[in-house]
């Protein structure tokens, strides 16, 4: 790995979250590169996907010249409504782009839940049912059921944003059921930080979030490479998939 270490972080245009907690769970990166996707001000749907990636591939191209060492495709929603292949081509297409390796939000929710050795989880999201549906699709192709959902139903990136931490809290909460073997809390722009190791440690089941997920993908391809981030050492020590929890 270079001395610097440079990461290229690819979000929807009204993403305010993935930036600021990326560097907090990752501090050893050096660099973090934002390239910010035009988007519709309303809830992506499916009819969007081939304007988004040719949008997503534009947004790159001015970042190329800056060798990123690693590229983050950010937009769950994005990789839910494209399903495994699309996402899978949008992927390839960053990468041809960059020369760099490129991890996919929407891949590293099913990625840590399959290392968290749940089979279903519970999952909340600020998305419309559209996307839920995608969602609910995208991780039962990667061999995880989604035991049950709950979302805020945002039908505008303003009422996306207006969520806060507090908010996603109490409907984590109001989601996990007896049954639940994890939680997933889906959206790189829902706040999560400081939400989910006390999640971890009241229900005693694996909890993700969009944003985390990434983060220990990142820190996994990055060690695959000699840089060790701290991320993968505290999850490490995370819950893992066991019998259902109590109700919280």
């Amino acid at each position: 790995m270079p001395m610097s270490t440079k990461a290229l972080l690819i979000v929807p245009a009204n993403n305010t979250t993935m930036e600021p907690e990326i560097a907090a769970l990752c501090p050893e990166l050096d660099t973090i590169l934002v390239a910010r996707v035009r988007r519709p001000m309303r809830t992506l749907t499916a009819d969007d996907m081939a304007g988004y990636g040719e949008a997503t591939i534009e947004a790159v191209a001015p970042f190329v010249s800056e060798r990123p060492d690693i590229v983050v495709h950010g937009c769950t929603a994005g990789g839910f409504l494209a399903g495994p292949e699309g996402n899978a081509r949008i992927v390839e297409q960053l990468a041809r782009a960059t020369g760099a390796p490129v991890i996919s939000t929407a891949d590293a929710m099913v990625e840590a839940l399959r290392h968290s050795g749940v089979r279903s989880t519970a999952v909340v999201t600020p998305y419309l049912p559209s996307v839920n549906q995608g969602l609910s699709r995208y991780v039962e192709a990667g061999g995880v059921e989604v035991e049950t959902l709950s979302s805020f139903l945002c039908e505008t990136t303003d009422a996306l944003g207006a969520v806060t931490e507090p908010q996603v809290w109490e409907k984590a909460l109001a989601t996990v059921t007896p049954q639940s073997r994890a939680l997933f809390i889906a959206c790189s722009q829902l706040p999560t930080l400081d939400i989910i190791v006390p999640l971890r440690e009241r229900l005693s089941i694996p909890v993700w979030s969009s944003i985390r997920a990434t983060a220990w993908a990142m820190a996994r391809m990055l060690g695959a490479r000699g840089l060790h981030l701290s991320l993968l050492s505290q999850e490490a020590s995370a819950p893992a998939g066991r019998a259902p929890a109590l109700q919280a």
